[in-house]
């Protein structure tokens, strides 16, 4: 079942409550209490039915589809809760918002600066923010041309067409990485963000990894170059490059639509190129990920892009956080969001947004820690 609007909510929390009513039990016919050998994130979260308020957050649009997912299945629950999520804003203007102390948490796709997590003292008091992660997709590079040919690219060439040293379809460059495609003598225009974005930083990232001879300027949330035009948020781009002809962008997976998207050389070289698929994502997250915490508690990973090299690892992994208070100054407001982004970050959450909005779930060690640190929430 593909759910991807506001308008297929109902059927999507009734789907899900049918599904966390089943998640008590197992294949081995354990009951519903029987949960003392299994981890926090294997259990899943209890959802109190009593819960109600409003929780306010916004930021990574590239959340917007599973944070509706997350919503429906959450409130079918829990009827008394409202939450507003508003995925307009992009990772930058989330994250403002939220250390402005206008949300309950803000949605990012890239997590806390360490100047960030120092200002979330400010806003949360001296036990500061947490950088929890939720949703993990992939970044595609779509692109539109003229009868739609499949074009494999590699993080080098990626790198050059997005820092303007490739300018027409048909370099050779290009061809060399697509032996028996015809290729347009078309030039290139390249989309890019405007905002401040965490779907850029997660891009520029891989590109200075993978190709730092060709992508000379470290991960940033803002564009580094005047090449191309800049589109607000990732419907901006996608809309742009499939309303043009020798186009070219970045976007989350899940908001591309139909857009034609790239097949992502593995590695630095060889000739193994990989689409996204779901399965593809969290493979290369077990892969690039590694612990870079800011502080107790605290869950922020670094991807290690070069570690990506499989033929069945997505290149370009996005990993998306949620960031919230430790100590909420309204322990009631705190009690209902930490119950919120609990759920998502656990299993069931995790398949909700797998099944209904085309993210990879995050792998189960990773539900375990975030089932912990929310346990820390107050």
């Amino acid at each position: 079942m593909k759910l991807k609007n506001v308008a297929a909510a109902g059927a999507l929390a009734l789907a899900t409550a049918l599904a966390l009513s089943a998640c008590g039990s197992n294949d081995n016919g354990s009951s519903p209490s029987d949960t003392s050998t299994k981890s926090p994130a294997a259990a899943g979260p209890t959802i109190d039915p009593s819960l109600s308020g409003t929780i306010t957050a916004g930021g990574s649009s590239a959340q917007a589809n599973a944070q509706k997912a997350w919503t429906a299945a959450f409130t079918a629950q829990a009827a008394g809760v409202k939450i507003n999520y508003d995925g307009s804003q992009g990772s930058g203007g989330g994250v403002t918002n939220w250390l402005g102390g206008s949300y309950d948490f803000a949605g990012t796709d890239s997590a806390l600066s360490s100047d960030q997590f120092t200002q979330a003292q400010t806003t949360c008091g001296a036990d500061g923010g947490l950088n929890i992660p939720v949703y993990l997709s992939g970044v595609a590079v779509i692109y539109k041309l003229p009868n739609d040919p499949k074009v494999n690219l590699s993080g080098s060439v990626i790198a050059q067409i997005f820092n303007g040293k490739i300018t027409n379809w048909n370099d050779q460059a290009i061809a060399a990485l697509n032996s028996g495609t015809t290729l347009p003598n078309l030039p290139i225009s390249v989309v890019h963000r405007s905002d401040g974005s965490g779907t850029t930083n997660n891009f520029t990232n891989y590109l200075n990894q993978i190709a730092p001879s060709d992508w000379t300027t470290p991960a940033n949330n803002a564009w580094p170059n005047s090449v191309g035009s800049g589109q607000q948020g990732g419907s901006g781009v996608v809309n742009t490059v499939e309303a043009g002809s020798g186009t070219i962008g970045y976007a989350d997976q899940s908001s591309i639509g139909s857009a034609t998207k790239a097949s992502i050389q593995a590695g630095t070289s060889g000739s193994t190129f990989v689409a996204y698929s779901a399965a593809a994502a969290t493979k290369a997250f077990d892969s690039a990920a590694k612990d870079a915490a800011q502080g107790t508690g605290d869950l922020t990973k670094k991807l290690d892009y070069t570690a990506i090299t499989g033929a069945d690892e997505y290149p370009i992994p996005l990993l998306s956080y949620d960031v919230l208070c430790k100590s909420f100054k309204d322990s009631t407001q705190g009690k209902l969001t930490a119950a919120y982004i609990g759920f998502i970050g656990s299993k069931v959450g995790q398949e909700v947004g797998e099944k209904n909005a085309g993210a990879a779930a995050l792998p189960e060690s990773i539900q375990t820690e975030i089932a912990k640190t929310i346990a820390l929430v107050k």
